[in-house]
């Protein structure tokens, strides 16, 4: 654990004296105080994190982090496993859905393998970052070990660190990719908040009513058989995690401890930032929730790190694509902040003025 400890303890605050300098920049702008609405506080947080009142995110990144699930065994998903590494290669060749909004927004998609049941080519340009070929089946044992669980955190702290010393890096976007992984992300946050697992349980890629009623009792069997303990994300993960839902963690981690702003996506990505957040949780200040996912649970998540979605588009596909979609929101923001004129800077008095 000493990558994941030392990554934790180099966290800091952003700048409070450039975030409240953004705040009165925005007051003092020639137009109504508070009239672009969230855009303003947006652009306040990211002028913090940033320590400039003129953000501009040259190297924008979404990094989809891909896993299979032993639960699958169960009935909970529509789509068989093989998906999950025809997907991995859709994405490579820029085919997927996340990496058409990506290249409108500006940004470059990645995979990383945490957990398919595939063995890919050396060659494939992708973060090769495999802890297992998919977890275990958590409706009749832990999904992974302790050990496994440090081990996909570290992998997406890595994939960040990799990416800030080789490439540089502005803006992160987190997406997901996983056959099956619907159901673990229920789990976690059914083991964090205690609500009934009914109540945090969505329809994933479109199941039906009795494959729903199916999928809830395998959540609820798996907590009462595992009992994760809801202070330890740790052993959260372990016992009804995913590989990829690790990665997703340790990149908001990895990316909180550069300085870098994240955008999560929703059900599986904010599972990853959840669990982020229970281990680390000063990483909540760089965290930005791109959009409110069809998925019941994934509003649960928001609301215990009391984050508010930029977006509400009744998306429910994963990938990256709704952060892909907020990156423009982000940008945005940026520019009120930078380049509205302030009444002073036109030569207008204001009313307070006068």
């Amino acid at each position: 654990m000493q990558l994941l400890q030392q990554t934790i303890e180099a966290i800091r605050p952003p700048d409070a004296t450039i975030h409240q300098a953004a705040l009165q920049r925005l007051a003092d702008q020639a137009r109504p105080q508070g009239s672009l609405g969230i855009l303003e506080p947006l652009s306040a947080r990211l002028a913090g994190i940033a320590g400039t009142l003129d953000v501009r995110f040259r190297k924008k990144m979404i990094v989809t982090c891909a896993g299979d699930h032993g639960v699958v065994a169960e009935g909970v998903s529509l789509f068989p496993q093989e998906v999950t590494a025809q997907m991995v290669t859709n994405f490579v060749q820029g085919g997927a859905s996340v990496s058409v909004l990506a290249a409108h927004a500006g940004a470059e998609v990645r995979v990383a393998d945490l957990g398919v049941n595939h063995a890919f080519p050396a060659d494939l340009p992708i973060f090769h970052r495999k802890i297992g070929r998919g977890t275990a089946n958590f409706a009749r044992q832990p999904a992974m070990s302790r050990a496994e669980a440090v081990r996909s955190v570290e992998a997406g702290i890595e994939i960040v660190n990799e990416l800030v010393e080789r490439e540089s890096l502005d803006l992160l976007g987190t997406g997901d990719m996983g056959i099956g992984n619907t159901t673990p992300s229920s789990a976690i946050i059914a083991a964090f908040s205690g609500l009934p697992v009914r109540s945090v349980t969505g329809r994933g890629t479109g199941i039906d009513d009795a494959m729903l009623a199916n999928k809830i009792r395998v959540i609820e069997q798996a907590l009462a058989l595992h009992r994760p303990d809801p202070s330890d994300a740790l052993d959260v993960l372990a016992k009804v995690g995913g590989f990829e839902i690790g990665g997703l963690a340790g990149l908001v981690i990895g990316a909180a401890a550069r300085g870098i702003p994240v955008l999560c996506d929703g059900l599986i990505s904010t599972a990853g930032a959840l669990i982020a957040c229970e281990l680390a949780p000063a990483a909540k200040a760089y965290l930005f929730a791109s959009h409110n996912s069809v998925e019941i649970g994934h509003r649960c998540m928001l609301e215990r790190m009391g984050l508010t979605p930029l977006l509400n588009l009744d998306f429910r596909l994963g990938e990256g694509t709704g952060a892909a979609v907020a990156m423009h929101l982000l940008d945005a923001a940026t520019r009120v902040l930078a380049d509205i004129k302030t009444f002073a800077e036109v030569g207008i008095r204001n009313a307070q003025e006068r």
